[in-house]
């Protein structure tokens, strides 16, 4: 194993490098994760890839809560961070499978600038457009060959670029909601006040009271998402408290009726973060994710590019 910044990475796997990018008028920092080097030096390859997305609440780069730049939201007690992080025990995975990985601190988290509070969805997303366009200039990711992971929140902004992005081949998603926010917000305040998971927590409590306010002051029509994709899989903690494990079998089922063949991998005594979920089953997600980044055409532009190289 070796240490760097203080994460444990597997034995072999070149250090991770260490990435800004621009995202709007911000900068952002993360790091790419490049998997054990080919045997034979000579020959070039490129790697298959996956960026990575995290949850719900100000998270760093690994998808633990960020208690370092956000210390009063988090701490000791049911809020306190899970080291490592889902995504940094991802990106380990991914790298002994042979696949590259790259995942980002959030705006207003770790070194990320700007304010985490003030951003929404939409600024999320068009971040997470901005990551798969700084990493299309390294010459060693195959760009034919491209995943996304997202968690929680992160399902719904990889399905969001995903689906206007024809690059993108392979999707996992994390204990992703199915139906609109009004109903998970309230749905995931329900659960927690009957099981009290991370209910004591003063930013749970706010954020529920908040949301339920929110439900009940918003009447409006929501569009549908057009949901035909490439190749999914979904994952999901049967002891999920913030995404109820019922969302993933609505949305495998969505995904049915669009034209895909989803396939979902339940997590037994898992909750949204799968930290209880052992090592062998993060590496049978990574495996699987792995096993359908096949190359896919890809439009000129990006053609282009990739013969740059």
């Amino acid at each position: 194993m070796g240490v760097h910044g203080g994460r444990v990475y597997p034995r072999g796997v070149p250090d991770p490098e260490q990435i800004q990018f621009r995202a709007g008028e911000l900068t952002l920092a993360g790091e790419l994760l490049l998997p054990t080097p080919a045997r034979e030096p000579s020959v070039r390859r490129q790697i298959p890839w996956a960026l990575l997305l995290p949850s719900w609440l100000p998270r760093d780069r690994d998808g633990a809560f960020d208690d370092g730049r956000h210390p009063t939201w988090f701490g000791r007690g049911p809020m306190a961070p899970t080291r490592p992080g889902l995504l940094l025990r991802l990106a380990r995975a991914l790298a002994e499978r042979g696949v590259a990985s790259f995942r980002y601190d959030p705006r207003g988290c770790g070194s990320s600038e700007g304010d985490w509070p003030s951003s929404d969805l939409f600024s999320r997303i068009d971040d997470a457009r901005d990551a798969l366009g700084a990493m299309r200039s390294r010459g060693e990711l195959d760009l034919s060959r491209t995943g996304i992971v997202g968690h929680g929140e992160g399902a719904t902004i990889a399905l969001s670029v995903a689906i206007a992005d024809p690059a993108v081949g392979a999707l996992t998603l994390i204990g992703s909601p199915a139906r609109s926010l009004r109903d998970l917000l309230r749905r995931g305040a329900a659960t927690r006040a009957r099981i009290g998971t991370d209910r004591s927590h003063p930013v749970v409590r706010a954020l529920d009271h908040r949301s339920e306010e929110l439900v009940e002051r918003t009447d409006r029509r929501e569009e549908e998402l057009p949901l035909r994709l490439r190749s999914v899989s979904l994952v999901h903690g049967t002891a999920d408290a913030w995404s109820h494990p019922d969302e993933a079998r609505l949305m495998q089922a969505a995904l049915q009726e669009a034209g895909d063949q989803p396939e979902l991998r339940r997590v037994s005594g898992a909750g949204h973060d799968l930290a209880e979920a052992p090592d062998e089953e993060i590496m049978a997600i990574a495996n699987d994710l792995a096993g359908r980044l096949v190359a896919r055409p890809l439009p000129a532009v990006l053609l282009a590019i990739q013969e740059m190289g």
